[in-house]
């Protein structure tokens, strides 16, 4: 109902109809006037004696303050230049004051809307409206009042609007700045500095603030990178950071070091200077320096010098030793010598085994960590027997496996005499506790070591060879007298390695033999196959090698199936001269990569990048080098010399299947021949068909691999 009124008011007083339509124009100022009359009436009907003034009004108010003061500025923007309005907006506004400033029934929040709308309305060119400025002064001291810190956040965010929709005309600007540092209105000391250009003064107001103290970098950062601000700003915002440096890292040592590391990058020194507080100093350097931290600056336009890496790794060993050698992994610009005597200095015995192994003094780095194994069994040796709980011995397997991975690591690049130096004295510092204990009353931990004892063993074992391991122990002065009782346990364990790992190989090495041996037969198979040729006649004259009885010819079939005359071969040249014998290649796979295919492999022969086994010709010499032929045959010449001629020179004209080849198979097929070489694979004279031989199924093995 409160909604409907309100929305009934802001029509009548704009001269429209509710809910819809138009007053008619003679009774607009009627309406509006009794509308105005009815909420300025002093009392209601009926008043009792105890009713407070202009009920109306103050009924509004409570209901919803910025929504009946929302109507009452649309109704004075619809009646500018109405007399009769304008002098209803000075008493409304009167009325407005007297029953908010005079009454404690409202809010500050309630109040500060109340002044927002004045101070909007006094803000206009065309105002017209009085407001006495020492009510202004009385609203500051309210929302200001430093004895109630109620509300301060609802308080301070009014005085906010009210000096941004223009009320800070209404104020003197010292006295505001000075009521709002006592109140600990931030933003408005922040609003009131920006005005005046004072960007280093904003900084205080953040890091006072603790509800905005982490937005300082942001605002820093953008002070010193958009554009818009003199050098002289931004001379005096940065200073102001180097004066709070100590407080930006406190409060986030990440962004102050990605905040200097953008800016300032060659003043880093400088800031260290300012740091006193070596904690401090600690978090900065690790967020500039540590890439896991996540700061986003690129490492290489960072200027910085060894000796501040070095200090960084300083203070991670006063402050988490733990993670010096995880930090060493992804650091970089240290200097190994000088890390070295700061990581011996602080008596990190790991760190330093870890830098001499990255220097590559690999036994200046056993050295350090057989030592400190050492000390931990000593320790354990010679513990009370009562002590029921012994954390050293988690401590020793640790220790034991850093070594053991450090010893792995580098034996690939070592000698045998090398490895020896390293792994034997490991093993003997594992079996001395052994030794000290008897059989008869053996150590509690006993079991433990000997399990620890076995793992150096087995990892031993793959660098160092069985017999020399044995030769090691049995040489011990110890197990010399006859207590090899003691260390059955550790030689028994290396025959059962042993005997594994010599199965293993076993069967490893038949798996390959296997797979060798199936590789072997299948290309002796694929080498040793017969040939079977496409057809049944010559690919250059086409006439059956039968015919051919004039002379002794020699029939020349190759892997690809094309079968030729030996003579035929000779006249087109198709040969090869390597290493004092002539090579057939195939005339027709040559002559359909446009003969520079031949010319190619012939020189690549010659070079011997094709060895004489990958031209696959039958015979594989010429005759008159004394080969065998592979086959002979005479056949029954069909064409003169002439004809033949001519023929090449068709074939030369027309590539592919020529006429002449179409005419001669059309005139076979009329043939009564019933028999022919390799028919007993052909199934009739259409079998080798030009017109089909696109579309046939060659059950034939394919040419040998040529690698």
């Amino acid at each position: 109902m409160g909604n409907k009124l309100l929305v009934y008011i802001s029509c009548c007083l704009a001269g429209r109809a509710y809910p819809l339509g138009d007053i008619p124009e003679d009774l607009v100022p009627l309406v509006k006037n009794q509308v105005f009359e009815f909420l300025i009436r002093l009392h209601s009907a009926e008043a009792s004696p105890e009713e407070e003034i202009y009920p109306y009004v103050r009924t509004l108010l409570h209901f919803d303050t910025r929504e009946f003061l929302n109507v009452l500025a649309l109704t004075f923007e619809d009646f500018k230049n109405d007399k009769q309005a304008v002098e209803y907006q000075q008493r409304i506004v009167d009325i407005l004051l007297k029953v908010m400033v005079e009454n404690s029934d409202f809010t500050p929040s309630q109040v500060g809307c109340l002044f927002t709308f004045l101070a909007r309305q006094l803000a206009k060119p065309d105002n017209t409206l009085f407001v006495n400025r020492t009510l202004f002064d009385q609203v500051l001291e309210f929302l200001c009042s430093p004895d109630d810190d109620s509300r301060h956040s609802e308080r301070q965010q009014v005085l906010l609007e009210l000096l941004q929709a223009g009320g800070i005309v209404q104020f003197e600007e010292s006295r505001l700045i000075r009521m709002a540092e006592k109140a600990e209105f931030y933003q408005i000391c922040e609003f009131m500095y920006e005005r005046e250009h004072q960007y280093d003064k904003i900084i205080d107001c953040y890091l006072r603030d603790p509800l905005r103290e982490e937005e300082v970098f942001n605002y820093i950062h953008n002070i010193l990178s958009i554009p818009g601000h003199s050098a002289e700003e931004k001379q005096s915002v940065w200073q102001k950071a180097m004066d709070h440096i100590e407080e930006l890292v406190s409060l986030k040592p990440c962004k102050a070091a990605e905040l200097v590391a953008t800016h300032f990058s060659e003043q880093i020194e400088t800031v260290i200077k300012k740091l006193q507080n070596q904690v401090l100093l600690f978090k900065f350097l690790r967020s500039l320096l540590d890439p896991r931290e996540g700061i986003h600056v690129n490492p290489e336009l960072l200027q910085i010098s060894p000796c501040i890496t070095e200090w960084f790794i300083e203070l991670l060993c006063q402050f988490n030793p733990n993670q010096v050698i995880e930090t060493l992994q992804v650091l970089e610009g240290y200097r190994l010598e000088e890390t070295i005597q700061i990581t011996q200095k602080y008596q990190l015995h790991e760190v330093t085994a870890y830098l001499l192994e990255k220097k590559g003094d690999i036994h200046g780095a056993f050295l350090i960590m057989l030592k400190r194994l050492q000390s931990k069994l000593k320790e354990i040796t010679h513990q009370d027997e009562n002590t029921k709980e012994d954390p050293s011995l988690k401590d020793i397997e640790d220790t034991m496996v850093e070594t053991i991975a450090l010893c792995q690591r580098n034996s690939h690049n070592l000698n045998q005499q090398q490895r020896e130096a390293l792994w034997f004295p490991l093993l003997e510092a594992m079996m001395a506790p052994q030794k000290l204990s008897s059989s008869a009353a053996p150590h509690r931990h006993s079991e433990a070591l000997k399990s620890l004892t076995m793992q150096v063993l087995n990892s031993m074992a793959a660098f160092i060879a069985l017999p020399s391991i044995l030769q090691r122990i049995l040489q011990d002065p110890v197990y010399g007298k006859g207590k090899l009782g003691e260390i059955q346990g550790l030689i028994l364990g290396m025959l059962d390695t042993c005997n594994y790992e010599k199965t293993l190989l076993e069967t490893t090495t038949s798996l390959l033999n296997q797979d060798l041996h199936w590789s072997l037969c299948n290309l002796r198979s694929s080498v040793t196959r017969g040939l079977n040729p496409k057809q049944d006649y010559c690919s250059i004259c086409l006439q059956q090698y039968k015919r051919r009885q004039e002379m002794a010819d020699e029939i020349i079939v190759f892997s690809c199936g094309h079968l030729y005359h030996s003579f035929c071969l000779q006249n087109k040249e198709c040969t090869i001269e390597m290493e004092g014998q002539t090579r057939w290649t195939c005339y027709k796979c040559s002559s359909s990569n446009k003969v520079g295919k031949l010319s190619e492999n012939s020189s690549e022969i010659k070079k011997g990048r094709i060895t004489p086994s990958q031209v696959k010709t039958s015979p594989s010499c010429h005759p008159s080098k004394g080969d065998p032929a592979v086959k002979k045959a005479t056949s029954e010449p069909v064409l003169d010399p002439q004809q033949i001629q001519a023929f090449d020179r068709l074939c030369h004209l027309y590539r592919g299947s020529s006429r002449l080849a179409l005419l001669t198979e059309l005139s076979q097929s009329r043939g009564s021949e019933s028999s022919r070489p390799f028919s007993g694979s052909q199934s009739g004279p259409a079998f080798h068909s030009i017109f089909q031989k696109n579309f046939q199924l060659q059950l034939i093995p394919p040419p040998a691999t040529e690698d």
